[in-house]
């Protein structure tokens, strides 16, 4: 840290987190109330928060920042209520349906389903304009470009009132030249219009993936643009010596000036700094592979890096529309601290994904709300302190969640509250569970060799349950669990992915001059990207991939290559990395098949400073002060309550060992240590949790 301090603000739909770092000195944690119309204001009240605590203005704090990093679900929000604006595509001839046809694809879960509706499309019919003029796989130009049909769309979209255009035509990864002069007609007579192309914003082969991509992206970049030119404005006028980063799907950070053109890069900005924040929180304890579960109030957030390295995702459905450009694997499950128990039309006991939401939230917030939720179920298994304030302002009532819980489930079902309190936790617990395992078994990983990296305000109390049916041994849980997306960005690096698209069977006679000729172009863009950002080269990261597939395959293989000049012997290595990588994931390898090499890919990463984990002083006696009574749980389904002791988090120094049965009460979450696991505090501000045999 070039300065005194560096700030990540984490915007969320419900709270706006902030981390504070301070140079050689302590990780603050702030959150305020959202304010999704405009998020100055939520970054106001935060920064108020801060100055209070510091004894500064808000501009002196934003001044002696190196770094003020935003995360934001603007993007996300706007795509999932379909609130982005008017766009027009402009498309080659006899392909204006290939975003609706979506290949013939229905989503796993539906594929006969007949009643199940199509995806909803961000174009409609009459905005999607056919251009003549045909592009080759081999780059030559079959027919060429007719401006008429171009300058005809562009009267239609006038008087339409689109605010964005798409331009995506068939090969122009080959041969840009149809798409840059479509371009150069559509600013010309349609001044103000956002325009983007497909060459550019997802450069790779799939005509289907890059148009839906390229759609995406005019739909929200925008929206997206609004929101940065507002937060740009916000930080300079308080003196910000550096502009904003912005955090983006890759798990990078990247200029105001990037996203507001590349608004598909921001969609999973939120939860997509969660890996970053958990392989940091794990370095001390030597792991490297980590799985990252954060439970809020509507939702559960799951990534997961092997070896040091985030899985991201390509070319996959995210809300029913194609994206291709790579993004942090998040897999999001509808299992929050609000989410509603019910009994569905069979007769059985059903957890989310509906939630209860902030207002009127659970029932045991007293806001009005009347349905049975996991939190009710928490509280009424005495996870959770009655009569305890959370936020300030909402007193939990036992009471009222048993109440809930009686109404709706137990009563129904014709068992106790205490049955049914249970059951809520455990079916959500088994719903996480299999959300895990969608995003490492079935991703070719043994969630065994991983360490569980707990995050959210909600996730604690829930944490042993979930190792113990996955079979992890090891949970990491820090004292900024709830803040910990923000924590991500405020020690992530600055990052830029260059894609290209070079399709060729990969042989040691192949034509590896063009793939050293792509490579090299792709490097040479990022790191004059990161030389200009102030980035010295020595600080400058190269990380190339290609994805490959057996001749005749439809799916692709990525797989992580080595740097350098591609000879014979690189191509040896490629082909055994896609064999053993193919084997992973499908249990079988085809060593005598010939391999297509199809995209390449390469990230280039500007690496920061990253500010220090805390170091507490240590002394193991301190438990005795931190006890803080004890409290009746129920932790199966015997109705046998069992008197748990209580500790407050704050007081607790390193060194420090809990047994479980305990819990564990930090200012914003509760850790519940279920019989078998133990929890010893680390001088790094993270309890490690493992189980133990008396």
């Amino acid at each position: 840290m070039k300065q005194r301090f560096r700030l990540g603000v984490d915007a969320g739909g419900t709270f706006t987190d902030f981390v504070l770092a301070e140079k050689d000195g302590p990780l603050r944690l702030f959150k305020s109330p959202s304010t999704p119309d405009d998020g100055t204001r939520a970054i106001a009240a935060g920064l108020q928060q801060m100055a209070e605590a510091l004894d500064m203005s808000a501009s002196q704090i934003v001044q002696n920042c190196d770094l003020c990093i935003n995360g934001t679900t603007v993007a996300l929000n706007a795509l999932i209520e379909l609130k982005g604006v008017k766009v027009g595509l402009l498309c080659t001839a006899g392909h204006e349906d290939s975003i609706e046809i979506r290949l013939g694809h229905k989503e796993e879960g539906y594929r006969y389903d007949a009643s199940y509706p199509p995806a909803p499309q961000l174009v409609p019919r009459q905005l999607r304009r056919a251009v003549r003029g045909r592009v080759l796989s081999d780059g030559s130009v079959h027919e060429p470009l007719n401006e008429d049909d171009i300058l005809a769309a562009i009267e239609v979209f006038r008087a339409e009132q689109v605010q964005s255009v798409a331009i995506s035509f068939v090969w122009s990864v080959r041969n840009q030249a149809h798409e840059r002069r479509a371009r150069e007609l559509v600013e010309q007579h349609l001044p103000g219009v956002f325009v983007c192309c497909g060459s550019e914003v997802y450069p790779q082969v799939r005509e289907y993936t890059r148009t839906s991509t390229t759609v995406v992206n005019a739909y929200l970049s925008p929206v997206m643009g609004r929101y940065v030119q507002r937060i740009d404005q916000f930080f300079a006028e308080h003196g910000a010596r550096a502009p904003v980063r912005y955090y983006q799907s890759n798990g990078g950070l990247a200029l105001g000036t990037v996203m507001r053109e590349r608004a598909v890069n921001a969609i999973n900005s939120g939860p997509a700094s969660a890996p970053q924040a958990g392989l940091y929180i794990a370095k001390p304890f030597g792991i490297d592979n980590v799985i990252t579960v954060d439970m809020g109030g509507t939702s559960f957030d799951i990534t997961l890096a092997k070896g040091g390295q985030t899985q991201l995702n390509r070319n996959f459905d995210f809300l029913r529309h194609r994206i291709g450009v790579p993004m942090i694997h998040v897999e999001t499950l509808g299992a929050g601290g609000g989410s509603i128990a019910h009994i569905n039309t069979f007769g059985m006991l059903e957890v989310g994904p509906h939630s209860a939401g902030a207002t009127p939230g659970p029932a045991c917030y007293g806001k009005g709300g009347e349905q049975a939720t996991v939190t009710d179920g928490n509280l009424a298994l005495g996870y959770l302190r009655p009569n305890a304030v959370l936020g300030g302002t909402i007193r939990l009532d036992q009471d009222k969640a048993r109440s809930a819980i009686a109404a709706n489930v137990a009563e129904p079902l014709g068992i106790s509250v205490e049955k049914a309190a249970f059951g809520i936790n455990t079916l959500v617990n088994m719903n996480m569970a299999n959300g895990i395992r969608r995003i490492s078994i079935e991703q070719g990983y043994d969630p065994r060799d991983f360490a569980l990296i707990c995050a959210g305000g909600a996730t604690g109390m829930h944490i042993t349950a979930l190792a113990e049916e996955l079979g992890v041994e090891t949970v990491l849980v820090p004292k900024s669990a709830s803040c910990l997306c923000a924590f991500g960005q405020v020690i992530s690096d600055v990052k830029y992915n260059f894609l290209a698209s070079a399709p060729m069977r990969l042989h040691r006679e192949a034509d590896l001059a063009e793939l050293n000729r792509l490579f090299a172009d792709m490097e040479q863009r990022g790191r004059q990207l990161l030389l200009d950002d102030g980035f010295d080269a020595a600080d400058i990261r190269v990380h190339r991939s290609v994805e490959m597939r057996y001749m005749g395959q439809i799916h692709e293989c990525t797989v992580d290559i080595a740097g350098g000049e591609l000879g014979a012997a690189s191509v040896d290595a490629i082909l055994a990395a896609f064999h053993a990588r193919h084997e992973a994931l499908f249990t079988y390898s085809e060593p005598h098949n010939p391999v297509e090499l199809v995209n390449l890919e390469c990230t280039l990463t500007g690496l920061v400073d990253k500010p220090a984990l805390p170091s507490l002083a240590q002394d193991a006696d301190s438990i005795r002060d931190a006890h803080d009574g004890f409290r009746p749980m129920l932790f199966d389904d015997s109705g046998r309550w069992v008197e748990t002791p209580v500790y407050r988090g704050e007081q607790l120094l390193a060194g420090s060992r809990i047994v479980g049965p305990a819990a564990i009460e930090e200012p914003t979450t509760t850790v519940v240590i279920r019989p078998g696991w133990q929890a010893e505090l680390h001088t790094s501000g993270t309890y490690k949790l493992t189980r133990w045999a008396e």
